[in-house]
């Protein structure tokens, strides 16, 4: 589908079943209406070649249909001019050079959600673009991330946006560099040992710029025609611009763009944009309105992907805690590999945001830190920042803690605290883009990163780049945190104390992290450790090496026995792990 250019000129193929004839012209022709008619495949299909049609033109069907002359972009244009202007055609060929990577295995990904448009601009009033981006990634690299998921960065309209309003789905932001961009973008990360997942959008189309609206002239309701529902199941948050999942050639649509992000740009996974409404009209729960087409078009692609790219990562943002979501396809599931889990965020920040201690219920942070997807621990991302929980009435965590002093003590503490839950606790950990650079305010996208701050705040980009490296098990100390297993060690309301458990083939590759989530300082906890051994203090959030108003308040080695509590100092609001001594 598309143009798809070729030694012998370019081949053009568009569906407008309501259509009666269809022809392609651009600046190859001079804009000549009548020169190239594309012959009819049937089932709605037109195609043909344009010998002297090149990579760089500008090209638009015109379609001649019983409600007149329509000049329409390409659905498939993997690059426009602007939102709303011309489509281009693209050059397919690029060098990937030596290009062989394949993502890391899932229990080791660490990932850095990014808007492409504000992690890093040259100049204030331009947005970023992937170019600027790959200025930035030497950073992220040395910060221990493997792992990039970029909001969307399809075609929008105008230059600035969160990306999800996507005019059209298979042409790359221009404004970000296009298809060139995104290639060279994702061949740079791949060098660095970094994965690129892309954010995509099925749940609705636009709802502004878009040529697919009513594309050759048929609807219904004053709807959107051929590739939109046209009754009550188009209705979305976003507008009435819901796809038709039921009709073949959307359904190949959207299969078709999820393969050419993992094809073409050798995208490493997605993530799906609300799949809740994908699967249902409302997401409310009410089964009169759930989409079955909805549900078949997920658990097909998703089907497809496990078949073809069994190593590339599909990730659900359905935020309904559904074992559904992640079982799989022959369990009647939808099959994705992974899901936003709303259950951690949402618990997680809740104690964190509740300024005295004895109203915080620590029962909500165990639950999270708990809470398995299909009994596999991995079939979830959990994070305490995310586009969605820093924007819409709400901000970066260190902000909601303390909105007079975002970088206070309290705050740098507490938002610490997240992390380490975040970067401990049985799941794919995700962080957002500026939350190494304590990150104030909320996000918007005219409001870019401010890497000053790396400088200002090098301790607390220290702290993050030490979790993520034992996160990772870089050094060989803390297998357990790559392990399906996790319990309780202790729980103590009245003292705020959580601590847990990590392991992954043996208990002898356990990790114990301890955390204290109240205003209190303990010269002698007294916990439980799993067996008898001597532990190494291998984080301490309370290191002065973090921030010089920390106490190093720690013990560096305990040796624990079989059946009794050991003894050992831990800061307010601070956390500690633990694994064997090697």
């Amino acid at each position: 589908m598309g143009a798809l250019p070729q030694s012998a000129g370019v081949f053009f193929r568009v569906w407008a079943p309501h259509a009666t004839s269809v022809f392609v012209t651009g600046t190859f022709d001079e804009w000549a209406e009548d020169q190239h008619e594309l012959p009819h495949e049937g089932e709605g299909y037109y195609a043909g070649w344009v010998e002297t049609a090149k990579p760089g033109d500008e090209y638009k069907f015109c379609l001649h249909t019983p409600t007149g002359k329509l000049l329409r972009n390409d659905p498939y244009a993997r690059q426009l001019v602007h939102s709303a202007a011309d489509a281009l055609i693209v050059d397919p060929t690029f060098d990937w050079g030596e290009d062989n990577f394949k993502i890391p295995a899932w229990n080791e990904l660490v990932i850095y959600e990014m808007h492409l448009g504000t992690f890093h601009r040259k100049e204030q009033e331009e947005p970023g673009d992937f170019y600027t981006a790959i200025e930035r990634l030497d950073y992220l690299q040395k910060l221990g991330i493997n792992a990039i998921e970029l909001m969307p960065i399809t075609e929008f309209p105008g230059d600035l946006s969160w990306g999800y309003n996507p005019a059209y789905p298979f042409a790359v932001e221009e404004s970000y560099g296009g298809v060139k961009g995104l290639k060279t973008f994702i061949k740079a990360a791949h060098e660095r040992g970094i994965a690129v997942l892309i954010d995509v959008v099925y749940n609705h189309f636009g709802p502004d710029d878009m040529d697919m609206w009513q594309f050759d002239g048929w609807s219904e309701n004053d709807l959107g025609g051929i590739y939109f529902y046209n009754d009550w199941r188009a209705e979305t948050p976003w507008g009435h611009t819901r796809p038709d999942y039921g009709r073949p050639a959307v359904k190949n649509y959207i299969r078709d763009n999820t393969l050419m992000w993992l094809e073409e740009f050798r995208a490493d996974g997605l993530r799906m944009d609300m799949t809740a409404y994908v699967r249902s009209v409302s997401a409310d729960g009410d089964p009169n309105k759930n989409l079955h087409e909805g549900h078949e078009l997920l658990r097909w692609i998703n089907s497809t992907v496990r078949r073809e790219y069994p190593d590339k990562l599909i990730i659900a943002e359905d935020m309904h805690q559904l074992e559904l979501v992640t079982d799989s396809a022959e369990n009647g599931g939808l099959a994705f590999g992974s899901q936003w889990d709303s259950k951690f965020v949402h618990n997680v920040r809740s104690v964190l945001l509740q300024a005295k201690d004895e109203y915080k219920d620590l029962k909500k942070v165990e639950d999270a830190i708990l809470h398995k997807y299909n009994n596999d621990a991995f079939r979830r991302v959990i994070y305490t920042e995310s586009h969605d929980e820093v924007a819409n009435g709400q901000a970066r965590l260190p902000q909601e803690i303390d909105p007079a002093a975002a970088s206070n003590w309290f705050s740098k503490k507490k938002s610490a605290l997240g992390i380490i839950a975040v970067l401990t606790a049985p799941g794919i950990p995700m962080i957002f883009q500026g939350q190494p650079l304590l990150e104030d305010k909320w996000f918007c996208d005219t409001d870019p990163l401010d890497w000053e701050r790396l400088d200002a705040f090098p301790g607390n980009v220290q702290l993050y780049q030490d979790l993520i490296h034992l996160r990772r098990n870089t050094e060989d100390v803390t297998t357990g945190l790559l392990g399906q297993h996790s319990r309780t060690l202790h729980f103590d309301q009245q003292q705020g104390i959580l601590a847990y458990q990590r392991w992954k083939e043996d208990e002898k590759d356990s990790v114990v992290i301890i955390l204290n989530f109240f205003n209190r300082q303990h010269e002698q906890l007294r916990i439980k450790f799993p067996f008898a051994a001597t532990w190494q203090l291998r984080f301490n959030s309370d290191a002065s090496i973090y921030d010089d108003d920390y106490g190093d308040i720690g013990q560096s080695t305990i040796q624990t026995t079989e059946d009794k509590p050991t003894s050992l100092p831990i800061a307010a609001f601070s956390g500690l792990i633990y694994s064997v001594e090697r």
